[in-house]
């Protein structure tokens, strides 16, 4: 790899990277940015704003600079793919089915911005002419039910890779790459921390369809036969991962924790509502204990060995803004 990276994220400059062998290529942010100098963002400063994540810096530069760039990648990808399936339907005399959805996975820890990401990809895909229908589902939908968790002793362990109903999260995402037209996914309130019971979103053919959550990206499991199955992964055409530095992280959550006990928490139908009444210091005690007990480990345990899979990687500054991207070389 062209840098050095410990285990908790960490950049080491290596005085012999720029002679390194290594499969990706590496941008700094102004070499990134000067990709997009020629091409006008489609998207306005207004819907920046309804697209801004709670304490992200997200604002046009970044927009221009990072996400047109990124975007008119991804569509490069998209029609390229286009391509090679009209080249297989010609050399099959045209006998392959409708072409399917093209499939982005987005991984990254919580508090890093990935939905962010995830939504402001959503709308400037959706404005090159080639590909208009762009759908995003996340896969909190697919957490299981509360109820669930603590009856399998797993409420504490929410996020974590066996919190997930993975076999319903396979199969929504072999519909989509199989060409089912109409594919479910159930829907998650944050509000309310747990599924919305008889509530499903449907995802109709989508020209693409953005897949983000925590373990996106993780590899298929192993049985107890010693066969390894399909992992998630498998059906995605690219991958992205949202990174930064596990410290910077860390504090980014607890600067949401303390926003959201200003707003969402309270409100009374919020899972969350008997944070509202905690003092700043106490309310930062308690954002760190569930960091360290919670999120922090499901981050160095299994979201972020996952990095190394990702297509590209997006690589976040203390500020929130990107500081690098990593590509990986075809």
């Amino acid at each position: 790899m062209a840098t050095g990276e410990t285990g908790g994220g960490h950049r080491t400059p290596h005085p012999e990277a720029a002679r390194e062998a290594s499969p990706y290529v590496e941008l700094e942010r102004a070499t990134w940015a000067a990709l997009a100098s020629e091409t006008k963002s489609p998207v306005t400063t207004e819907e920046i704003n309804r697209l801004r994540g709670l304490g992200d810096a997200l604002d046009l530069r970044e927009i221009i600079e990072v996400y047109l760039p990124l975007s008119r990648l991804l569509s490069l990808y998209v029609e390229s793919a286009g391509q090679l399936y009209r080249a297989q339907d010609d050399f099959l005399h045209g006998r392959s089915r409708p072409r399917t959805p093209f499939v982005i996975g987005l991984a990254g820890s919580v508090a890093v911005g990935k939905s962010t990401t995830a939504r402001v990809l959503q709308q400037m895909l959706a404005r090159w002419p080639a590909h208009p229908n762009v759908a995003l589902v996340t896969t909190d939908g697919f957490l299981y039910p509360n109820a669930e968790l603590e009856r399998r002793g797993l409420l504490q362990r929410k996020g974590f890779p066996e919190s997930y109903d993975r076999r319903a999260l396979m199969k929504f995402v072999v519909d989509i790459k199989s060409g089912k037209e109409d594919v479910e996914a159930p829907v998650y309130s944050h509000l309310v921390y747990d599924r919305v019971p008889d509530e499903k979103v449907v995802v109709q053919s989508p020209d693409i369809l953005i897949v983000e959550g925590l373990n996106v990206l993780q590899p298929a499991r192993v049985r107890a036969d010693g066969r390894a199955g399909l992992g998630l992964s498998d059906f995605f055409d690219f991958s992205i991962f949202v990174d930064a530095a596990v410290g910077h992280i860390r504090e980014w959550y607890v600067d949401r924790f303390l926003r959201l006990r200003e707003t969402a928490f309270r409100d009374p139908s919020s899972y969350f509502a008997r944070y509202a009444a905690l003092t700043h210091d106490t309310a930062v005690d308690e954002a760190r204990r569930i960091w360290d007990s919670i999120n922090g480990p499901n981050l160095e345990q299994n979201v972020l060995p996952t990095r190394s899979r990702a297509t590209l990687v997006l690589r976040k500054d203390k500020d929130h803004s990107v500081r690098y991207v990593r590509l990986r070389k075809i």
